[in-house]
């Protein structure tokens, strides 16, 4: 073979001056005030961020009655309780939402171009209970709110149903074994067990920026988006009422790489307005075949696919690849790296080395993706992703990139500074006002605060215990669900259970059928009263910390984002926000035992 004819090889990764490249980055974007640089939404000024453009406000008596359940929240976690709930026989389940009906996240995002940025097979919950086939790998936010609103219907959650309603006491009777639940309606019900699933990914923020009251032209956040003012709607139709409009978007994460792309082909003139760019790997979306879909849909597919996922993604890999997407692809990766160590090189630290290695290289093979698309070459440079691809979420997207050769379009890059102020005319970057006729806040959702905080209220257990005094030094539970001093209650949410971030719905859809497992066997013998015990929690907790800790989202060379607090120290108590020592796909194994065995080891019914 002739050299020409040789296959390129590619140049050796200098890994001490890309670690060096990648703490350079880290340390202009460092910022103090962490989650303090962003504004606390309560009114005022930006009181329409909050309000609800989609479902007209209908006032109704306040409740006094009693139900079985309660939920707090009418997300993906709220409907997977419920619909678990009903398949056990409980009917009376009450879901108290804020929004004007289900959906949760997939309720407030209805941005041009959102959708999931996991595999509609395994994200979409209770797909095979409704007999819904996604229409493409990767659904669209409709379509997911159509599924949630499907769900709603079919195990009869609208039933009882309050929407529009906020929450603002739990409080524990012991007297009478049931929780007093008062809302912001005048509603003062009782329950026998409660759920609460409120999701961090709910309560909108603003960045902090000077000025930001001054502007005298449109504005609103992504999850509150005005169609009204802009044309279009959110299944994609062009938004003609840009087509003579400046607009600015700040924010360059998830939702504003969906957005972009929508919003450069409708405005007169873009500008996106970027600290910190995210990393855009191909995201190959398609149609799903129903041929196809017909011949793997037998009896337990999904269940089969979510577990084919996580053993892949999270548990040592499986036999086979179903969903094939960029979450199981670095997984693959990695695992080919350790797979080549020597026997005697197996050790932590190696593996370790493994996963950097692994890691470098996909973040080059990235990088070097916007290369090949970005025509301007600063443009270019200013959109490569300098950390490590788990530092921040991963974003998958064959558009977005493109959509910055659109003349109309262009990055104002601040070099890591965010944008220095707001006029009534404009945004400011260096110096350099550009004015703009709307301002769109792609600035995401409080993740970093504390718990009350993004709940807007606190959980008052037996003797006056407030769940946020119990957790004054770090979250306490077994699964992530019980915590002792708070019967009937259960928490939906991935931590202290699998903490299988990069998918998860299939978190919430195990929770869910474990609650209603619980709750049927409470029923079934009498019990008043479902706890766990003290020492069941602190032995729960002893074996959370035995495990590898929070691991490359908390390296040190990570840029600042909400994975790491915003770089800053996250204090003694996140030590605690990790998941089963040995991995999701075998804390999956391990909680299905705990549940079938019908015992519930750990719980005491009274």
């Amino acid at each position: 073979m002739d050299d020409a004819a040789a296959p390129a090889t590619k140049p050796a990764i200098d890994k001490q001056a890309l670690l060096a490249k990648y703490r350079a980055e880290r340390d202009k974007r460092l910022r103090a005030d962490g989650n303090d640089q962003y504004l606390e939404l309560k009114g005022g000024r930006f009181a329409h961020y909050l309000q609800d453009p989609y479902t007209p406000f209908v006032e109704r008596a306040p409740k006094t009655d009693h139900v079985t359940f309660a939920f707090v929240g009418g997300g993906f976690a709220g409907l997977v309780t419920g619909a678990r709930l009903a398949e056990a026989g409980v009917k009376d389940v009450r879901i108290i939402e804020k929004g004007g009906d289900f959906g949760g996240t997939w309720y407030w995002n209805r941005y041009p171009g959102a959708q999931c940025d996991t595999a509609s097979m395994i994200y979409m919950p209770l797909l095979e209970e409704t007999g819904h086939r996604p229409s493409e790998k990767y659904a669209h936010a409709p379509e997911i709110l159509e599924q949630c609103q499907r769900i709603g219907r079919q195990f009869g959650l609208y039933d009882n149903a309050l929407f529009h309603t906020e929450i603002t006491g739990l409080e524990w009777d012991e007297a009478q074994s049931r929780w007093i639940i008062s809302t912001n309606r005048g509603d003062r019900f009782t329950a026998s067990f409660i759920g609460l699933g409120t999701g961090p990914l709910h309560v909108p923020k603003l960045p902090g920026i000077p000025g930001i009251e001054d502007f005298q032209g449109h504005s609103f956040h992504t999850s509150r988006w005005d169609y009204d003012y802009t044309g279009g709607d959110p299944k994609g139709a062009l938004m003609e009422k840009l087509a003579d409009k400046r607009v600015a978007i700040i924010g360059t994460g998830a939702t504003s790489v969906q957005a972009v792309p929508h919003l450069a082909r409708a405005c007169g003139q873009l500008y996106v307005f970027q600290r910190t760019p995210s990393s855009i790997d191909v995201r190959a979306n398609a149609p799903i075949d129903p041929e196809w879909f017909s011949s793997i849909a037998t009896p337990g597919w999904q269940q089969r696919w979510l577990e084919n996922f996580t053993q892949n993604q999270a548990g040592g890999g499986a036999d086979e690849d179903l969903v094939m997407d960029g979450w199981t692809d670095l997984s693959r990766r990695i695992r080919a790296k350790i797979g080549d160590l020597p026997p005697e090189k197996r050790t932590p630290r190696d593996m370790l080395l493994a996963f950097e290695d692994s890691d470098f290289e996909k973040m080059e093979e990235i990088r070097a993706r916007v290369d090949a698309i970005v025509q301007d070459h600063d443009t270019a440079q200013a959109l490569k992703a300098w950390y490590r691809q788990l530092c921040k979420r991963p974003c998958f997207h064959d558009a977005y990139l493109q959509a910055f050769n659109t003349p109309t379009v262009r990055l104002i890059d601040t070099d890591g500074q965010g944008v220095e102020k707001i006029t009534e005319k404009g945004v400011v970057v260096a110096g350099q006002e550009y004015e703009v006729d709307c301002i769109i806040y792609a600035s995401g959702f409080e993740v970093g605060t504390e718990y009350k905080r993004r709940a807007g209220f606190d959980v008052t257990g037996r003797d006056g215990l407030k769940l946020s005094e119990a957790w004054a030094d770090g979250m306490r539970t077994k699964h992530g669900t019980h915590v002792h001093g708070f019967p009937n209650l259960f928490i939906v949410q991935p931590t202290q259970g699998a903490n299988l971030i990069s998918n998860v719905p299939h978190n919430l859809t195990e929770a869910g059928r474990t609650i209603g497992m619980i709750v049927r066997h409470a029923l079934d013998q009498g019990a008043r009263q479902v706890e766990v015990t003290q020492q069941a929690q602190d032995d729960w907790v002893s074996l959370l910390l035995t495990g590898p800790g929070r691991m490359m989202m908390g390296s040190a060379d990570c840029t600042p984002g909400y994975y790491n607090n915003e770089g800053q120290d996250p204090g003694p108590a996140a030590k605690y926000n990790v998941g089963y020592p040995a991995g999701a796909a075998a804390y999956f194994k391990y909680l299905d035992a705990w549940r079938s065995s019908g015992s519930f080891e750990g719980l005491e019914f009274r």
